[in-house]
């Protein structure tokens, strides 16, 4: 697949002479690509464009962008992972390896039992940082949109506003149904435009507690098991979007 670079904020077009932003220049320059040698951009938006290495400076990178390749690596429905963030450096792990897997967004959550407790200028860094996490990600992956990690929000504030059109699963030690039976059930996994996407909701260290998980039930959504072993509060998301990801192209 050869190096890929994500540019941010980056309109990219056919013939394009471009200066590298900083952080790709310094990839470049790390990986000691030279003049001649092509690299493969995308900005998120689909598509990616081959681009060749025309001159390579003590900091400045350019490159002629060619022709955009209209590639799609993405799932074919959008899944969003909502879940109690675990702390220490499990959350970044989650977000790489969702990032991998397909996910469409991942929306961190403040719960009862949370360890990890965000807000203010605090939680905007933690957001900014994982979401450089996804982009790094998705350049390792070949996908060619990255996965928005929205605003840290308290579970309570997010359920009540949370689009209520989506196909919604709670991971639950007291299931109705198991993940894989939730899937199948009424056809979750056809794709006919236009799909409302999955959202799967997740607590964090300890899970969720009664009350929280039963604020969740009477807002509609479907308690789903992942089998008899107690998981982590970053395996269990990661399972399900699995699941998802395994059945579709």
């Amino acid at each position: 697949m050869g190096l890929r670079l994500f540019l941010r904020d980056v309109v990219l077009s056919d013939g394009l002479n471009l200066s590298l932003p900083e952080g790709a220049a310094r990839h470049v320059q790390v990986l000691r690509q030279q003049p001649g040698d092509t690299v493969l951009l995308f900005n998120g938006h689909g598509g990616e464009w081959p681009a060749v290495i025309t001159q390579m400076g003590r900091r400045d990178v350019q490159v002629t962008v060619a022709s955009r390749q209209d590639v799609d690596r993405e799932l074919p429905v959008a899944v969003t992972l909502a879940l109690g963030m675990p702390a220490n450096d499990r959350m970044d792990a989650l977000v790489e390896k969702a990032a991998e897997l397909g996910v469409a967004g991942i929306q961190p959550l403040v719960c009862e039992r949370s360890v990890l407790r965000l807000d203010g200028e605090r939680a905007a860094k933690k957001v900014a940082h994982w979401q450089s996490v996804a982009e790094a990600a998705c350049e390792q992956s070949g996908r060619t949109r990255v996965p928005v990690v929205h605003a840290v929000q308290p579970l309570k504030n997010w359920l009540d506003a949370v689009d209520g059109g989506m196909h919604r699963a709670l991971l639950s030690f007291e299931p109705a149904l198991s993940g894989w039976q939730w899937l199948q059930q009424a056809d979750r996994l056809q794709l006919q435009a236009p799909h409302p996407g999955l959202c799967f909701l997740s607590g964090p260290e300890g899970g969720l507690t009664d009350a929280e998980e039963q604020r969740a039930r009477n807002l509609g959504w479907t308690p789903v098991g992942l089998g008899a072993r107690v998981l982590r509060a970053d395996t269990a998301p990661l399972m399900m979007l699995s699941l998802v990801a395994g059945q579709l192209p």
